[in-house]
């Protein structure tokens, strides 16, 4: 039985597999990671699968629809996110009436929102894989093919639909041992597809671990799809992948590898087992990570610098301390700066990830966190709007106390741009979407930020990553869509 997994179209440039579902206003492609791992489990388990990733192709359903009629799968594994959910559920009937196949849905959107997902689906949906997903996919697919539907109520982590009902199984256990999980299957796309001007290009996404020990309410994927218990590869079996993708596209010694974890120095220890298992091979690459400011030793800053760590992707949210404690980041402000200094010490560039509307979010507050990042010493920062994902704290907080501004799940996307959803009183969805926006132009048209960025080049990889991020993100700001009052 041939097996499809999907990540299906919707608007261009969209991207699913970025922490903020949207069209980035860098217009960045990520890897479909979460996909690429569950065709891997399938495969790994002998089963007839293929991965396709749509958006960076810039395919469109007319395409969905050819692909589908032509390989006739029995099977379709299609992915969800809040802003495109009604898109989706439009693929997946293209994928039924094209085939009329079973549909797995996946996804931090059908995972939160599971049975009014099956219900606004109106049968095209047949089942939905909730959580971290891939051996729930796995299993079921076993069901499917063998003809074996007695045994569907077995496959722990579904949601569907029977004799006019709603049903679902025990939630999914998290994988505990990492390392048995096949590398993802990037086999199926083309690397030069994906393209991020924070990133060098070309660049691979890694994953060292799944799951986060810390709180914070925002945060989609540890509280819709992978959980709070913090799970780790081991470091042999990170560097042995690494060494995988090198021998099969060489390419990537002149780009980097991401690790995508949500906080990879969360252990410190770990983080430094890899960089002791990266030096102890040998290898010249490079890479960045995820991190929070609470990393203080010295040795890890200079140990990853070591080991070929480039830039340190760290999750600042905001400089105002009451919004830090109202969304339980658990860091505290003076901390950030620290944090800076001894990365440069280092030798390490640092870019900012701050967010503009979080509860307790005033004009005052916005003001004073722009004042901060544009003083910081940031290499590079990004500003995002606040938006409350279903599954997260933050969400049920709008919900309950009334803040939500959205009529319907596309209202989470304004003309394919992230969009902000919550108004406070004093501070509307416009006020926050205008404040991102000077920022970034603050921080990014100085003239000597413009200097080092033009002319401090690794090589022309480094020039042609820069040039194209430039353009893509100068045209998002002198052009972007602009939301109606």
């Amino acid at each position: 039985m041939k097996v499809l997994v999907i990540n299906e179209p919707f608007v261009p440039d969209f991207c699913r597999s970025q922490r903020w579902a949207a069209r980035s206003r860098a217009r960045a492609q990520r890897h479909p990671d979460w996909l690429a791992y569950a065709t891997a489990v399938l495969e790994k388990e002998g089963e007839d699968v293929e991965l396709y990733d749509f958006p960076p192709k810039g395919w469109d359903k007319d395409r969905l629809r050819t692909l589908i009629k032509e390989k006739q799968p029995g099977i379709a594994v299609l992915d969800s996110t809040t802003p495109s959910i009604y898109s989706d559920i439009e693929c997946a009937g293209i994928v039924k009436s094209a085939s009329n196949c079973k549909v797995i849905m996946v996804g931090p959107h059908a995972s939160a929102m599971p049975e009014e997902t099956l219900k606004i689906s109106g049968g095209k949906i047949d089942f939905i894989a909730a959580g971290e997903y891939d051996y729930t996919v796995r299993d079921l697919v076993k069901c499917l093919r063998e003809g074996n539907e007695r045994d569907i109520d077995r496959v722990a982590g579904i949601y569907y639909t029977k004799n006019g009902g709603i049903r679902h199984t025990p939630p999914r256990p998290l994988i505990e041992n990492l390392d048995e999980l096949p590398y993802p299957a990037y086999h199926f796309l083309d690397l030069e597809d994906y393209f991020d001007g924070g990133k060098l290009y070309p660049f691979l996404t890694m994953e060292g671990g799944r799951g986060c020990p810390f709180r914070c309410t925002f945060c989609l994927w540890p509280q819709a799809m992978h959980g709070h218990k913090f799970r780790l590869r081991s470091a042999q079996n990170i560097v042995n992948e690494l060494k995988y993708w090198l021998a099969r596209w060489p390419r990537l010694y002149k780009g980097e590898f991401f690790f995508e974890d949500d906080t990879f120095t969360a252990s410190p220890l770990h983080a430094e087992s890899i960089c002791d298992e990266i030096l102890k091979e040998n290898l010249k690459i490079t890479w960045s990570i995820n991190a929070r400011a609470d990393l203080t030793k010295p040795s890890i800053f200079k140990k990853m610098k070591q080991a070929g760590c480039r830039t340190i992707w760290l999750g600042i949210e905001s400089a105002d301390q009451q919004i830090l404690d109202n969304c339980k980041k658990g860091i505290e402000v003076r901390q950030v700066t620290d944090f800076i200094n001894t990365a440069h010490g280092a030798g390490l560039t640092v870019h900012g990830c701050f967010v503009i509307g979080l509860p307790g979010e005033t004009r005052e507050t916005i003001a004073k966190t722009t004042k901060f990042a544009l003083s910081s010493k940031l290499d590079t920062l990004q500003f995002s709007a606040a938006v409350p994902f279903p599954g997260t704290e933050y969400y049920d907080y709008c919900r309950t106390n009334g803040l939500l501004t959205a009529k319907k799940w596309s209202d989470w996307l304004f003309e394919g741009e992230q969009a902000s959803v919550v108004a406070y009183p004093g501070l509307n969805r416009e006020d926050v979407e205008s404040s991102v926006n000077l920022a970034l132009r603050k921080f990014y048209f100085r003239p000597l930020f413009l200097l080092k960025f033009l002319f401090k080049n690794r090589n022309y990889s480094d020039l042609y990553r820069k040039i194209r991020g430039g353009l893509n993100f100068i045209s998002y700001l002198l052009f972007g869509k602009k939301r109606k009052k």
